[in-house]
């Protein structure tokens, strides 16, 4: 307990703020994208975002995975649960999410579909397990840090000989969505309006537990922005913020590693050998508001395609338009943010969703709603 109150500690975290106030150069502009959710909602959580000098300015990433996956992947995962027999197993945030004219797993499971909850892939197995009459297929989604979770549970049902389960398979790639915001940045030729001004990133801790934080190196060689891996209690977002304003004052451009006390270079061995021996990579995935990234999703390698939902199950992709007047893809590439959108806290709210980051637990427009930033938008 006395390790998380330091790193919540307010006298601390006022004195590091006071720190990037004295050291952020007045002639000079900052903008440190946080990839992670769990960054976005620390800064507003805690009002970080206030203690900032006003030329030091966050910009929201897409490291939400709800928020990331396309309508054309919730559509897929619908029409599954709609055939006879099936049983669709899935996380709390997914339940929500609207795809194609708002529909969602909510709405189709009023309509008949067996849709349920779960809190783990774990508890899709039992599902497996307790229901062997019925086929069980566990949407799987997540960045790096939830891969080895889903591999594990294959495991499991193949040990058991569990041939009525399952896997929709949607575990994408933080550096490659990272390396698309940065090349988009980096264009020279694109329109200014779509342009996403970045100077340094604060790199996504969880995921880095699992692999190490090389993977992030690109950014500095290609790009020539500094990453600093950072924790998310508010002393380790305003420590990072610091480390990124010194990197550029001077001149440099590295990763470093302020979430020491859990990511180590190179992350946990063991998962990564899980994951690479169960998964390869997708030629190419659609992202919400990215587009579609060429090697940056998973899915099973062919000894493992057994348990490939979208292989049992012959569904096809296809690519559906996002909520009209939604700014959730601008969001998710940092171009806007949510008092940019006119659906925000009026027709979009928790309650009424209409897009795929009010509905997340990380998601942008959650976190500004939530922690009051709303009314900004009315102000």
């Amino acid at each position: 307990m006395k390790h998380l109150t330091e790193y919540r500690d307010a006298d601390r975290a006022r004195m590091i703020a006071a720190a990037i106030g004295r050291e952020a150069l007045p002639e000079r502009r900052y903008r440190i994208m946080e990839f992670c959710g769990g960054h976005t909602h620390a800064i507003f959580r805690y009002g970080l975002q206030d203690l900032l000098p006003g030329n030091v300015e966050m910009v929201h990433g897409p490291g939400c995975p709800v928020c990331v996956l396309p309508a054309g992947r919730l559509d897929m995962a619908m029409r599954i649960a709609e055939m006879p027999g099936v049983i669709l197993a899935t996380y709390g945030d997914m339940m929500r999410v609207p795809g194609e004219k708002g529909r969602s797993l909510l709405k189709a499971k009023a309509e008949g579909a067996d849709i349920r909850m779960v809190y783990s892939a774990a508890d899709a197995v039992a599902l497996a397990r307790d229901n062997p009459e019925r086929q069980i297929v566990f949407l799987a989604i997540g960045f790096e840090t939830t891969t080895p979770p889903t591999a594990l549970a294959i495991r499991q049902a193949k040990a058991e000989g569990l041939a009525n389960f399952s896997v929709f398979v949607n575990h994408v790639l933080t550096p490659a969505a990272l390396a698309a915001i940065l090349g988009q940045s980096d264009d020279k030729d694109a329109d200014d309006r779509d342009m996403v001004e970045i100077d340094g990133i604060l790199g996504p801790s969880h995921v880095s537990v699992i692999t190490g934080y090389e993977p992030y190196e690109f950014a500095t060689k290609a790009y020539g922005k500094p990453v600093v891996i950072a924790g998310f209690e508010p002393v380790d977002v305003l420590q990072s913020i610091l480390m990124v304003v010194r990197q550029l004052n001077e001149q440099r451009c590295e990763v470093e590693n302020q979430y020491i006390r859990a990511v180590g270079t190179g992350g946990n061995a063991i998962a990564r050998k899980l994951m690479a021996d169960m998964f390869e990579r997708r030629q190419s995935f659609e992202w919400r508001g990215l587009g579609w990234i060429a090697d940056s999703a998973l899915k099973l390698r062919p000894e493992w395609q057994a348990f490939d939902a979208e292989l049992r199950f012959d569904v096809a992709y296809r690519s559906l338009a996002e909520t009209k007047s939604c700014e959730c893809p601008a969001i998710l590439r940092g171009q806007k943010k949510p008092v940019d959108c006119k659906l925000f806290a009026k027709a979009c709210t928790p309650e009424t969703p209409l897009g795929a980051c009010m509905v997340s637990a990380e998601g942008s427009c959650a976190a500004y709603y939530t922690y009051g930033r709303h009314r900004e938008a009315a102000a």
